[in-house]
C-alpha cells in the first residue's frame, strides 16, 4: 500500500468487552475495501503517546476471522489524555505524523470523551467516530439498545452462576455474589434474573441515595429465612457492586478488614462487599446459636474477555461498518448506534453530561414491568408475608428463631 493513501486509525480504550474484536475487523475491511489504509494502535491512547508509536498497518488477513475471539488483538488501556495539555499535543502530533484521516475509537465514557476532545482540538482535520461498549449495559441508547459486550457477559455471567447454584444446593451453603456494575445495576439483574437466583439487588431499588448496610443485610436475611421455611437451607444472592459506592461510610467504621485512607477515612471503592455482608450476616445468624456456611465471590473479569455470543458477533460488526462508513460520507464526532436495524449516529452533545463532561448513565427503572417480573420469581419477604397468612407467619418466626416482635421490628420494613 502507498503513503499517499488516506488513513484510518483504530484504538480501543477503557475496560475490555466481547465484542471488541469484531468491531475492528469490520471497520478495518470496510476501509480496506474502499482503499484506504488501516493503522491499529496498540493500547488506546497509550500507545500514540510512546516513542516510537505503537501501531501496526492491519490486512486483510490480520483481521478476517478475529471476531468470534475474546479480548482484544489491539490491547486497550485507561490512559485519558485530556488531563494534560501535553499529552493531548501529543496524541494529536501522532494522529498527523501517522497520517490518520479517520480515527475509529472503541470504549466507554472516558474513551468517548477524549474521541470527542481529539476532535475538537483538530479542528477538523481527524474525522472521529466512537462505537460504545460496556458489559454494565449504562449508556443511554436508544430504543433500550444493550451496549455490545453485555448479552455477552451475561451469558457467561449466568453458566457460572448456574454452577453456583448446584454448588450451593450440594453442599447447602449460601453464596453471595457481586457483579460488575460501577453505576447501574443491569448485570447483576440481567444475571440473576436469567439464572433465576434467589434474590438480586441493585442500587437502584432504594429510594434515598444513602443506603444503610442494615438494609442490605436485613433484604438478604429476609431470604435465608424465608428459604428456610420453606425447606432449604441453601440459595444464591446476587448484588450489583454499585450498592458500595452508596454506603454509609458511617456503617462500615466498625467493620474489620476495610481499607482506609490517610485521614482515616474509609475507601469505598477498596470495600470487599461481599466480605462485608457475609461478615455481618454471620455474626447475625450466630446470635442466635445458628451456624451457616456463607460463601462470597466476584464475578466480572472472567467475563470481560469472554467470545463473544453470535448476538454480540453480529452486533459488533453493524457497529464496525457504521463508523466507518459515517466517517466516509463525512460525518465525524459521534457515538455510533443501532436502533430498529438501523445505524444511528448520536453527536457526542447530545450524550454528554454538561455538569461531568461524560455520558449519561442509564440506570435500571425499577418501575418497569421487567423488574416487576425479576421481583416476582426472588423469594424475599415482603408485607405479604406479614398480613395474608397468619400460619405462615408463624412458620417464619419460628424458624428464624426470633420473637415475633423482633422479628417485625427486624423485617417489618421490607417491601
Amino acid at each position: 500500500m502507498t503513503r499517499s493513501k488516506e488513513v484510518v486509525g483504530i484504538l480501543v480504550g477503557g475496560g475490555p468487552a466481547p465484542g471488541i474484536n469484531g468491531v475492528i475487523s469490520a471497520v478495518a475491511l470496510e476501509a480496506i475495501n474502499k482503499k484506504k489504509r488501516v493503522i491499529g494502535i496498540f493500547d488506546g491512547f497509550k500507545g500514540l503517546l510512546k516513542d516510537p508509536i505503537d501501531y501496526q498497518e492491519l490486512k486483510m488477513e490480520d483481521v478476517s476471522r478475529i471476531h468470534l475471539s475474546g479480548g482484544s488483538v489491539l490491547r486497550t488501556s485507561r490512559e485519558n489524555p485530556t488531563k494534560d495539555k501535553r499529552n493531548m499535543e501529543k496524541v494529536l502530533k501522532g494522529l498527523k505524523d501517522l497520517q490518520v484521516k479517520y480515527l475509529v475509537t472503541i470504549g466507554g465514557d472516558d474513551t468517548a470523551f477524549s474521541a470527542s476532545r481529539v476532535a475538537a482540538a483538530s479542528e477538523g482535520s481527524i474525522k472521529v467516530a466512537h462505537v460504545p461498549k460496556t458489559i454494565d449495559n449504562d449508556l443511554p441508547l436508544p430504543g433500550m439498545a444493550s451496549t455490545f459486550g453485555f448479552q455477552t457477559a451475561r451469558h457467561v455471567g449466568v453458566n457460572l452462576l448456574k454452577n453456583l447454584m448446584e454448588d450451593s444446593r450440594t453442599t447447602s451453603r449460601w453464596y453471595i455474589i457481586v457483579a460488575m456494575g460501577r453505576k447501574a445495576g443491569h448485570l447483576a439483574l440481567g444475571i440473576g434474573k436469567a439464572a433465576g437466583a434467589t434474590c438480586t439487588i441493585v442500587a437502584e431499588e432504594f429510594e434515598k441515595e444513602v443506603i444503610n448496610l442494615k438494609d442490605v443485610c436485613d433484604i438478604i436475611e429476609g431470604s435465608m429465612i424465608k428459604r428456610k421455611a420453606l425447606g432449604k437451607s441453601n440459595g444464591v444472592v446476587v448484588l450489583a457492586e454499585g450498592l458500595a459506592e452508596r454506603f454509609d461510610p458511617e456503617d462500615l467504621t466498625d467493620l474489620k478488614g476495610v481499607e482506609r485512607d490517610e485521614h482515616g477515612h474509609i475507601r469505598l471503592a477498596e470495600v470487599n462487599l461481599g466480605k462485608v455482608l457475609k461478615d455481618e450476616l454471620q455474626r447475625r445468624f450466630l446470635a442466635r446459636g445458628e451456624k451457616i456456611t456463607l460463601v462470597n465471590k466476584d464475578i466480572g473479569y472472567e467475563l470481560r474477555c469472554a467470545p463473544p455470543i453470535p448476538f454480540d458477533a453480529e452486533y459488533t460488526r453493524d457497529l464496525g461498518y457504521g463508523a466507518i462508513t459515517f466517517l466516509l460520507k463525512g460525518g465525524s464526532d459521534a457515538l455510533i448506534t443501532m436502533h430498529e436495524q438501523k445505524l444511528i449516529p448520536l453527536p457526542f452533545k447530545d450524550i454528554m453530561d454538561p455538569m461531568t463532561g461524560k455520558t449519561k448513565v442509564r440506570m435500571v427503572d425499577v418501575n418497569t414491568e421487567s423488574y416487576e417480573v425479576a421481583r416476582k420469581y426472588m423469594i424475599r419477604l415482603g408485607q405479604e408475608d406479614f398480613h395474608e397468612d397468619e400460619e405462615w407467619f408463624e412458620q417464619l418466626v419460628s424458624v428464624s428463631k426470633m420473637s415475633a416482635e423482633d422479628f417485625k421490628k427486624r423485617f417489618g420494613h421490607l417491601k
